[in-house]
């Protein structure tokens, strides 16, 4: 799953090519991304990738080159259409189109992933208690990724206390 955090923009007229790499057009600001990728069962942070927020989440995935078992069973949201390709063990929510409504078996198919997919909404609820995720990122954004992971290693560490 991959999370938006909204950064500072660079006043520095040298750096227009860089600001534009983090301008996000979703969001309309100019964003780091994070990609999380948790145990459901034990809720821990496996592993974590990061880009300049105008890059597609499933671009963000292929990038990275995690591979994963064919037993394992990936749940991803709407923003991984087209995982099925790469991993057949995959599930994504249907999407309705312009034209056509969804059914009710697939309204119900997507209600039961996104409860199963609750752990990583509660992961980030979570992360961003740490008020540099939950805010403006004003730092150096080359940091970004190492202050993630440091936040990251904290959560799974309150989770092994537990």
């Amino acid at each position: 799953y991959t999370h938006s955090f909204p950064t500072r923009r660079s006043s520095d007229l040298a750096s227009k090519k860089s600001q534009k790499r983090h301008y996000s057009g979703k969001k309309k600001r100019h964003t780091q991304k994070a990609q999380v990728i948790a145990d459901r069962k034990s809720a821990q942070i496996v592993a974590t990738a990061f880009s300049c927020g105008s890059k597609h989440d499933f671009q963000l995935f292929k990038d990275d080159g995690c591979e994963f078992a064919e037993h394992l069973r990936i749940l991803a949201d709407a923003g991984y259409q087209g995982l099925a390709e790469l991993h057949e063990n995959s599930q994504t929510p249907f999407k309705k189109s312009k034209y056509h409504a969804l059914t009710k078996r697939e309204k119900q198919s997507n209600r039961v992933l996104a409860r199963k997919r609750i752990v990583i909404e509660h992961i980030f609820r979570k992360l961003k208690v740490f008020r540099i995720l939950s805010e403006k990122y004003r730092n150096r954004r080359k940091r970004f990724a190492l202050r993630f992971n440091l936040i990251a290693a904290i959560y799974n560490l309150e989770l092994n206390l537990n």
